[in-house]
């Protein structure tokens, strides 16, 4: 089946987590207290999920199958029992309740065997005004790779409603007619409730895996609905055993908007720290800047930030490249083409006043994917990352090389192996234009300056490599693509 497109360090001290170190290596989950609500497949319509900015080809090529599945239930609405403080440790309690029916698009490994046990929940994004998985297409083929089971779940109302709405000539608008959401202030506990139902309906939505544990993932604007989650909800039900956030604001969500009384969470909005459970964010720069530096947390036990060089909030790998890439090199291949030869025009929908960003941001999810794995599962802590450098706020302004590219983060051979100048910064043009920042290529004669031939450029672009793997910030996988897509590229001839 394929979607309709439109678009795994230090161990963690037991003394320091003591009780909440147990549960999560036992599975928080298990006592998880969020409602168990129905499930039933999804049927009628063109008979596939319509999933706008997903990726393009048949899983099964990837050894992968797709399933949808509908989810029926009762949801809470949340609202505060004490102030919302300044440490993000909020109190509050579940008042008025509403049934709803949404979908989750499901994603598992053909073979059994190679599922490692881990479920990864995305938060669909609806920023474009419909369902979007941002983290499958930018993250697939590590998830792929790895055996992990991925999970989307069209947990707010604008989704729902788009679904509703859907192709009428394939009967889509049939197949989704029976789905309601009640608005999103019952969000997080449709957000719960479906993680619930992973675990007590493994066989209607997993096709029979038995899910070990849970890792809650948003982006954009679904990771500010994941830090209210977080700080709000998670405590009460304990559904999630990580959490991946993924280019995050400075503030939340609302905790409950219209039609119930609005209660905005406020900013910066940090993430507490006596979760239980680890949480990893992901923070391109495009995030740091429009942050202005307020979503900055201490590095802890239980909480990393990874700030990441060379990248934008999104960008010409998610919107065009990701689509088709099912991790044979092609992908590493074209991203390096991509910086000599970018585009202000990603697809038909954009059109931009400068050629987006071409960096490397899924490579360095994949390893957050894989580090926030090894987290749950393991209690092995990721690396701690280097911030970016900045020599001012209000607005923030990033330290820069002499090739125009940021100081500091997460570095990779897009950055300390150049070809382009690699900026997150905002751009005007179309819609979103503004989250997708700038490349500039070098021209000849500042490639010649760096690489005197094609040998020199394949060597920095190596070393580079290896010292992004060493520091824990690229996988072996990717590493390889990279460098192998370096060797075969005519940089420096």
């Amino acid at each position: 089946m394929r979607a309709r497109t439109g678009l795994r360090g230090v161990t963690f001290a037991l003394t320091a987590w003591g009780c909440s170190m147990a549960l999560m290596l036992s599975g928080a989950s298990a006592d998880a207290s969020a409602a168990n609500p129905s499930v039933t497949p999804a049927t009628g319509g063109g008979g596939v999920a319509v999933i706008p900015g997903f990726t393009a080809f048949d899983p099964a090529v990837v050894g992968y199958k797709q399933s949808e599945v509908f989810l029926s239930g009762t949801a809470s609405a949340y609202e505060p029992t004490a102030p919302l403080g300044p440490d993000g440790k909020y109190s509050v309690s579940a008042t008025s309740t509403a049934p709803y029916t949404t979908r989750a698009v499901v994603m598992r490994p053909i073979d059994p065997r190679r599922f490692n046990g881990t479920v990864v929940v995305e938060w669909l994004n609806v920023s474009g005004g419909a369902d979007a998985g941002p983290d499958w297409i930018l993250a697939h083929n590590e998830l792929v790779r790895e055996g992990f089971a991925w999970v989307g779940v069209s947990a707010q109302k604008v989704g729902v409603d788009a679904l509703k709405s859907a192709d009428p000539q394939r009967g889509d608008a049939v197949r989704y007619a029976g789905l309601s959401h009640p608005g999103d202030s019952f969000s997080y506990d449709i957000f719960s409730q479906a993680g619930q139902a992973i675990h007590d309906h493994s066989g209607a939505i997993l096709g029979g895996l038995k899910p070990k544990r849970l890792i809650g993932v948003g982006e954009s604007q679904s990771a500010g609905r994941l830090v209210a989650y977080i700080d709000a909800v998670h405590p009460l039900v304990h559904v999630y055993d990580g959490f991946l956030v993924h280019s995050r604001g400075a503030g939340g969500a609302a905790l409950s908007q219209a039609p119930q009384p609005s209660v905005p969470v406020p900013t910066p909005a940090p993430i507490r720290d006596d979760l239980g459970v680890p949480v990893l964010v992901f923070q391109t720069e495009t995030d740091v800047f429009n942050s202005n530096l307020n979503a900055r947390q201490p590095d802890t036990n239980a909480y990393r930030l990874w700030e990441v060089a060379g990248t934008s909030h999104f960008d010409f790998y998610g919107l065009s490249i990701g689509m088709t890439d099912i991790g044979d090199g092609h992908g590493a291949v074209a991203v390096l083409a991509s910086m000599q030869n970018p585009t202000n025009q990603p697809n038909p929908n954009f059109t931009c006043n400068s050629p987006i960003n071409t960096g490397p941001a899924h490579f360095v999810l994949d390893a957050a994917f894989s580090s926030i794995n090894r987290w749950v599962a393991d209690g092995v802590v990721p690396r701690v990352a280097p911030r970016l450098q900045t020599t001012g706020v209000s607005p923030v302004v990033f330290a820069t090389d002499a090739n125009g590219n940021v100081v500091g983060g997460i570095r990779t051979p897009a950055v300390d192996a150049p070809v382009a100048t690699l900026s997150g910064l905002p751009q005007g043009g179309s819609q979103f234009c503004f989250l997708f920042g700038t490349t500039v290529p070098f021209t000849s004669s500042q490639l010649a300056a760096l690489y005197k031939n094609h040998g020199q450029f394949v060597s920095a672009s190596v070393r580079a490599t290896k010292s992004a793997r060493r520091a824990g910030f690229l996988v072996d996988a990717d590493a390889k693509e990279i460098q192998s897509a370096a060797v075969h590229s005519d940089i420096g001839k």
